[in-house]
């Protein structure tokens, strides 16, 4: 089991790691936000937190003190908490609104910390094992050090969630929003840490063993901390995510216009306002040629307008208005083609008519045409 918790420990400590490289690249251009620094503050003690922790499992002494690894672990552990704390502050409100608080929270950190080392320096007398601090001891000293460190970690627990829900609803940035629910949800598994932790350190004053269960504590830690690190860096690189959503939403819809436009465009070289360009251009200005290619649709549409038979019966299989369009459009091709112009031509149908109330819309319209019109050719 110990083993385990190693494993736990360390992958705790690669994600924390991962989120402090990825937030040191920006460091030049967010070393003056007050906002960064707190944010790199947070991830160095988080970093710190788990590094410790696998370090305290397999060393026995730190620096000649007997378990001072786990004083560091858990003093390293409240710092975290507290610094996490104030960056959410610091995120939802302007700074000068929460300054008092701010100062509150880090002198309550301080006092917690000092109270800690007392109680650790008093209760680990020699030949106390490890084992004292993350199960429990029968010592008393030990069990108030350790209760009232499960107590310095599930408080901002509480605070950060009850805090993140009501911030989420509020703002208006979409990365954000969701950052901080995912905060909320790390809030909670780190929790549920505590209360596993909780029922580790005080089942053995009841004459109780968990057993393997023991390992809950640790899984919750490990699970909790790949959340919240993922929480606090989604705001960087969430807008990455989506810009690679909407390049990919905007290639599909480019290729899916094509069968529609090549055949527009055949027909009409005149709407292309530049040559066609090879697949290899097509992954370069994609937002353009998207829009181009929209309007060139629409221009080759209108060029179509007087060999459109208004008189001509739609297809009884066409019950879908995308297919009708495909249809006359493909009729009127065929016409032009043969240079036969029908008596009643200037169709105004509802594709001329169609009001698309966004280009997302527009886009999504003409795709369905396009579709449907691969399907007749």
């Amino acid at each position: 089991m110990n083993a385990l918790k190693i494993v736990l420990f360390a992958s705790s400590a690669v994600s924390s790691y991962a989120a402090f490289l990825y937030k040191l690249a920006s460091i030049r251009r967010g070393w003056g936000d007050i906002g960064y620094v707190t944010m790199m503050v947070t991830l160095v003690l988080q970093c710190l937190t788990f590094t410790m922790g696998a370090v305290s499992l397999s060393v026995v002494t730190f620096f000649g003190v007997q378990n001072l690894a786990i004083l560091v672990l858990h003093l390293s552990a409240v710092a975290y908490c507290i610094s996490a704390q104030i960056l959410l502050m610091q995120w939802a409100n302007p700074l000068a609104e929460v300054r008092r608080a701010i100062r509150a929270w880090i002198i309550a950190g301080v006092v917690l910390c000092v109270v800690l080392t007392a109680l650790f320096f008093v209760g680990n007398r020699p030949g106390t094992p490890a084992s004292a601090f993350g199960t429990g001891s029968s010592n008393p000293v030990i069990l108030v050090y350790l209760l009232l460190f499960i107590v310095s970690q599930a408080v901002p627990c509480v605070t950060i969630y009850r805090q993140c829900i009501p911030y989420a609803r509020s703002t208006t940035k979409p990365w954000l929003r969701r950052a901080l629910r995912m905060l909320a949800v790390g809030a909670v598994v780190l929790f549920l840490y505590c209360a596993a932790r909780t029922v580790n350190i005080v089942s053995p004053m009841f004459g109780l063993s968990v057993g393997p269960w023991a390992i809950a504590a640790s899984l919750f830690s490990a699970l909790g901390i790949v959340i919240v690190s993922l929480g606090l860096t989604m705001p960087s690189w969430g807008g990455h995510v989506s810009n690679l959503v909407a390049w990919g939403r905007n290639y599909s819809s480019y290729r899916a216009l094509y069968p529609l436009w090549h055949s527009l465009y055949e027909s009409s070289p005149g709407i292309a306002l530049e040559p066609p360009s090879g697949a290899d251009r097509q992954w370069s200005d994609l937002h353009y040629r998207l829009h181009r290619r929209v309007i060139e649709i629409r221009d080759g549409w209108r060029a179509l307008r007087p060999y459109m038979d208004r008189a001509e019966a739609t297809p009884p299989q066409a019950r879908d208005q995308a297919v009708v369009e495909a249809t006359k459009i493909k009729q009127a091709l065929l016409a032009k083609h043969s240079g036969v112009t029908p008596a009643l031509s200037q169709d105004n149908g509802s594709f001329d008519d169609h009001d698309a109330k966004t280009f997302a819309a527009e886009v999504e319209w003409l795709t369905q045409v396009s579709a449907a019109y691969g399907r007749l050719s």
